[in-house]
């Protein structure tokens, strides 16, 4: 991981200072003296906040690449008929118009193609980003690891708009609703209360968590546990779940693996903690067969179609419910697309991206989770050095969301720091470790 994780395990009385840039101290928080009675893993705040800046940036390079291809292709099945599904070749090519806007294409680019902001311009927040962003500022508010079910409440009602357009849908809509009604979470997501709870849901509100808890994936599932209960009820959680622990575990994967190799390892790990009978895991299996067994990715993709939306197997029934575009934005379906992109993109930013806006339904969730992942794992400046150019570090919040500091606007510098000092606390209070102020370093001890 951009060798922010020192992958030796040191006993830190035998360990000499480093020659370490001073260490940002959040005043807000109170460092203790840490000596750990065993082996530690060194982890350096420096290199972490760029590689935090990188999730910033990534995300949002992928997220708005994936809007201009958002719900244009869905399949066939329901009252809204588009067509086939794009392929490879369509990449540059004019993009089709979703179900929303006939005839209309995409606002943000005329061709399926990358988006992206200039030096001088700025990233809007949207609902791949925005929910996150305000799970870390309440973190870091509530000078708390673990939000609690009022906390999150009280988030969501201050930063939300209650009235249209407030960038809520299905699922995220429904808990809000309820929260609007004095109900907290986890029974927000439950599906007694929230008969959306598989649609819109922490799918893209909560990946952010597995990098709160550098090498250590339960603790990531700890902190993550509420947030993703806020809106993912019963098995629906088995799939943010599997993002997060895909997003901590790039804090442990060897760092002299290729990207290839990086994702196979990461993803297999993730793949291990799933429920086997669960429809999650069976996806992932559907999925990762067909990209062995040499597929193109589209043939990948229109055998997902044909086996979870035409024949509803493996548990998955969005299409016997007769909803509104075949359950176009479910999690489910989402997730096995977004496997696609994982498999046949093996670590390639642009690759995953790219497949990922390609393959249909609502393309720039996955596109969104991928790009954070691996903006995260190469950094800012890999990140820039991928498509030779430099980008906006400047976002704004309130394009979504309201009642933040700086009437919303925020910059990636900023938003890695919060980060860190989140971090900080985790460390601190969560994995038993601390902060070497001298080193600029976390020091996380070795869990047997």
């Amino acid at each position: 991981m951009k060798n922010f994780l020192i992958i030796s395990l040191l006993i830190l009385a035998a360990c000499g200072k480093k020659n370490n840039p001073k260490a940002d101290i959040n005043p807000d928080f109170t460092y203790r003296d840490f000596k750990p009675a065993g082996k530690v893993i060194r982890v350096s705040r420096q290199q972490y906040a760029d590689n935090l800046y990188g999730f910033w940036l990534g995300q949002c390079i992928a997220n708005w690449t994936g809007l201009v291809t958002e719900m244009d292709k869905i399949g066939n099945i329901g009252e809204i008929k588009t067509g086939n599904f794009y392929t490879r070749d369509d990449w540059g090519k004019p993009d089709q118009p979703n179900i929303w806007s006939p005839g209309k294409p995409s606002d943000l680019s005329p061709t399926i193609d990358f988006v992206f902001r200039g030096t001088q311009e700025v990233w809007g927040a949207d609902d791949d980003t925005d929910i996150e962003y305000m799970y870390q500022y309440l973190m870091f508010t509530n000078k708390t690891s673990v939000l609690t079910p009022q906390q999150i409440r009280q988030g969501w009602l201050t930063h939300i708009k209650a009235e249209e357009e407030n960038y809520l849908w299905v699922s995220n809509q429904k808990a809000f609703d309820l929260m609007l009604a004095g109900m907290l979470p986890p029974e927000t997501g439950h599906a007694a209360n929230n008969e959306h709870h598989a649609m819109i849901d922490a799918q893209l509100t909560t990946e952010i968590f597995g990098l709160f808890a550098p090498t250590r994936p339960d603790v990531a599932l700890k902190l993550a546990h509420l947030p993703i209960r806020t809106t993912a009820g019963e098995s629906i959680a088995d799939i943010p779940e599997f993002y997060v622990n895909m997003y901590a575990l790039a804090t442990v994967v060897d760092d002299q693996l290729s990207m290839k190799e990086k994702i196979q390892w990461m993803a297999a790990e993730a793949r291990r903690l799933l429920n086997d009978n669960a429809t999650a895991a069976k996806m992932y299996d559907f999925v990762k067969s067909k990209y062995e067994a040499g597929l193109p990715w589209e043939q990948t993709r229109d055998s997902v179609y044909v086996r979870y939306q035409v024949n509803q197997e493996d548990g998955y029934t969005i299409t016997s419910q007769n909803l509104y575009c075949n359950g176009c934005y479910a999690a489910g379906i989402n997730y096995a697309a977004g496997l696609v992109s994982l498999f046949y993109g093996e670590g390639d930013f642009i690759e995953t991206i790219k497949i990922g806006a390609l393959a249909g339904w609502d393309s720039d969730n996955p596109t969104a989770t991928w790009g954070g992942l691996l903006g995260f794992m190469l950094g800012k400046a890999g990140v820039e050095k991928t498509f030779n150019r430099d980008f906006s570090n400047q976002f704004n919040i309130h394009r979504t969301r309201q009642n933040f500091p700086n009437n919303g606007l925020d910059t990636f510098e900023n938003m890695a720091r919060t980060g860190v000092f989140i971090i900080d606390r985790v460390v601190q209070d969560e994995l038993g470790g601390g902060v070497d102020l001298t080193n600029n370093e976390w020091l996380i001890p070795v869990v047997n």
